[in-house]
């Protein structure tokens, strides 16, 4: 281990410390969006690898060696929690991450899981995310691995990724796609529905409409919001900071669009990103 895996923060200052957030993209920014709301006077720091989108298609030893040089990045700032904002990496390189770096380590899959079974009734879940997600089953073995008697649906709706970043939220195409998508999933009679794609709620509004309004949508990044203000407060590291707390955000790669994509899943303006060298993230983290 190098000098960037252990922090031994001096008391009092550690609580002021900004909490990392980190992405393959952009989707992650809709997580940040949520902890704002949760922990208004915490900062915090965003670091999303646009260069390298999308983690689904590379292997896993891949997906950890990336999330490795995240995490690294981000302690280089000085965090004293880390939210792994990508469901693909939360499925794959937590336990890494936690046998590596001694901070709190928050993923997408075991707080969506365990708010999907504390909401549900019947027990019988769906799950939508992208292919990887939904290929490698993660939402389900945790489902599982927490409540075995459950039934657990995933289905893949990898349309409502661009569909989200082009900013169709109420489009007439964006009821079409969802109507194909979910209709298996409503017949089955769920009552439960893991948004298992941190852009998946930014159509939120139209996933409840065609799901039914009988159906309760369990947002991950809501559920790991929640999780690591918990865990903050178990280590005595909330911010004791009576003003609002101020966002940074990272890239690895500025893509076209991004500005306007970022504000979208945000929901206001931001004034600045700054380009991360993939080289040196590479080299040096």
């Amino acid at each position: 281990m190098n000098h960037t895996d252990k922090q031994n923060p001096i008391p009092g200052e550690a609580s002021r410390k900004p909490i990392g957030v980190f992405d393959s993209g952009i989707g992650g920014l809709t997580v940040v969006k949520r902890l704002a709301i949760t922990l208004p006077n915490e900062n915090i720091i965003y670091f999303g690898d646009t260069a390298r989108v999308p983690y689904g298609s590379k292997s896993n030893s891949t997906v950890i060696e990336y999330s490795i040089q995240n995490t690294k990045f981000l302690l280089q700032k000085n965090i004293k929690a880390l939210v792994v904002a990508c469901n693909t990496a939360s499925s794959i390189a937590i336990p890494d991450l936690k046998k590596m770096f001694d901070i709190p380590i928050i993923g997408m899959i075991e707080p969506g899981s365990r708010m999907a079974l504390k909401k549900s009734q019947s027990k019988n879940i769906g799950v939508i995310g992208t292919r990887a997600t939904v290929g490698n089953l993660a939402y389900s073995k945790e489902i599982k691995k927490l409540n075995s008697s459950a039934q657990v649906v995933e289905k893949p709706c990898p349309l409502f990724v661009p569909l989200a970043e082009e900013g169709w939220i109420k489009h007439q195409a964006t009821f079409e796609i969802a109507e194909e998508y979910l209709n298996e999933l409503r017949e089955i009679g769920i009552d439960t529905l893991v948004l298992g794609c941190t852009h998946y709620p930014i159509l939120a509004e139209v996933i409840q409409e065609v799901i039914g309004s009988k159906v309760e949508l369990i947002d991950s990044g809501v559920a790991s919001s929640e999780v690591i203000k918990t865990e903050l407060e178990k280590l005595d590291l909330l911010s004791d900071s009576k003003t609002s707390g101020v966002q940074e955000y990272y890239v690895s790669d500025i893509p076209a669009k991004f500005k306007e994509v970022a504000e979208l899943f945000l929901g206001r303006e931001i004034e600045h990103v700054h380009k991360v060298d993939l080289e040196v993230l590479i080299s040096e983290y």
